[in-house]
């Protein structure tokens, strides 16, 4: 997507079409890829998502769903259409102003955690907080210990990150997702290669973090299970929103 030689990092505000508790909102989002020949992957997509909602996006393979997360969280930008995010029209933004944007507004959680194994759990949940540049170096380290004590995992602070079980780095990188205290978590299968155990464990944390925290999450699953239990299912077939 061209954006010409627009420089300024100012983050653009337009008012959403919905309410004031509306946190996300898109509005006729259409998406093709062009290889190896051209296919319409998205079509004419419009939702909202509101507040403290806990959303599960469910469909078979090739449905779109990933496609979706991936515009709606931002990081894909070639698309048409219009999507908001807590009153702001991200549309259009550009690339500096885009990853300015996500650092403080989204949260991510993805099937495999990405923690870099050679630092401490405590280290990895402070970078993004570090990338933000909001807080000084001692208040993202309390911010960071802090949110590793509401999920429990406050004694393996100094521990490697390659050193904790499967679940407990999932917890970690939720820990780092809540860090700069995001609009919206998104996740991307965040319980897929989690046993049924931490599955639960995780579901919990994150139902939890919407009704006590009113946090915001979107999730993107092919757990039936996890789905059934979020507060509300968009389904979708060929790139369309059946039910939602």
């Amino acid at each position: 997507m061209n954006f010409g030689n627009q420089k300024s990092d100012v983050v653009l505000e337009a008012p959403l079409t919905g309410t004031r508790d509306v946190v996300l909102e898109t509005i006729k989002i259409n998406k093709s890829f062009y290889e190896p020949e051209e296919f319409h992957v998205l079509k004419d997509l419009s939702f909202q998502v509101k507040r403290s909602e806990f959303v599960s996006i469910v469909g078979k393979s090739g449905c779109g769903k990933s496609t979706l997360l991936y515009l709606i969280s931002t990081l894909d930008t070639d698309y048409t259409g219009e999507i908001h995010i807590n009153n702001r029209k991200v549309t259009g933004l550009t690339q500096n102003q885009l990853a300015k944007f996500r650092n403080e507004h989204i949260g991510f959680v993805f099937q495999f955690h990405f923690l870099l194994p050679e630092f401490s759990a405590l280290k990895n949940v402070m970078i993004p907080a570090e990338k933000l540049g909001k807080y000084s170096k001692s208040e993202i380290e309390d911010r960071a210990y802090e949110k590793l004590k509401w999920l429990d995992m406050q004694e393996f602070a100094g521990k490697l990150s390659s050193k904790l079980s499967g679940g407990q780095q999932q917890r970690v990188a939720i820990a780092r997702a809540l860090i700069n205290d995001p609009t919206i978590i998104m996740g991307d299968e965040p319980t897929g290669n989690l046993d049924s155990t931490n599955t639960n464990i995780v579901f919990d944390i994150l139902k939890d973090l919407s009704k006590s925290k009113g946090q915001t999450i979107i999730s993107v699953t092919h757990d039936e299970e996890f789905a059934s239990k979020s507060d509300r299912v968009i389904e979708m077939k060929d790139g369309e929103i059946i039910k939602q």
